[in-house]
């Protein structure tokens, strides 16, 4: 499935977000609902063709295809979001919670993002390396 608008209320720009969609995903977690925002304006800047989907149990993030998601951890008491994209390699990183292969030359990777401070560099270097291998997907299908 590809990040086409044309399917009305299931996937919309990152420019035209449904915020009412967030703010019921983050119902009763203020501190993950900011972190969000910050990580959704970052995205924002960095990938001008982005597409968000927000479901019941993750907000959706595509190019062509999907590169990454963000997701509530299980316990309401605990703090943050969880961001997960994939790509063809392992990070072996302390701030990488979990990885696995889902199959040969995918690694999924999942991270806890508890502040604002942790949205640096090697952070969305990491997400811009799930969007070209998405992007990649592309390419070699055709």
């Amino acid at each position: 499935m590809t990040a086409d608008n044309s399917k009305k209320g299931v996937y919309a720009s990152a420019s035209e977000h449904c915020q009412s969609d967030a703010l019921f995903f983050f119902d009763g977690r203020p501190a993950a609902l900011s972190l969000y925002q910050a990580l959704l304006a970052r995205m924002r800047g960095i990938f001008p063709t982005l597409s968000v989907r927000v479901q019941k149990s993750q907000i959706s993030f595509y190019g062509m295809h999907l590169f990454a998601m963000v997701s509530l951890p299980r316990r309401k008491c605990e703090a943050g979001i969880f961001v997960s994209f994939g790509f063809g390699r392992r990070v072996d990183s302390p701030r990488i919670s979990t990885a696995t292969q889902p199959y040969p030359g995918r690694w999924t990777h999942h991270v806890l993002l508890s502040s604002q401070a942790q949205i640096d560099r090697e952070f969305l270097d990491w997400l811009r390396e799930a969007w070209e291998f998405s992007e990649e997907k592309r390419r070699r299908a055709t």
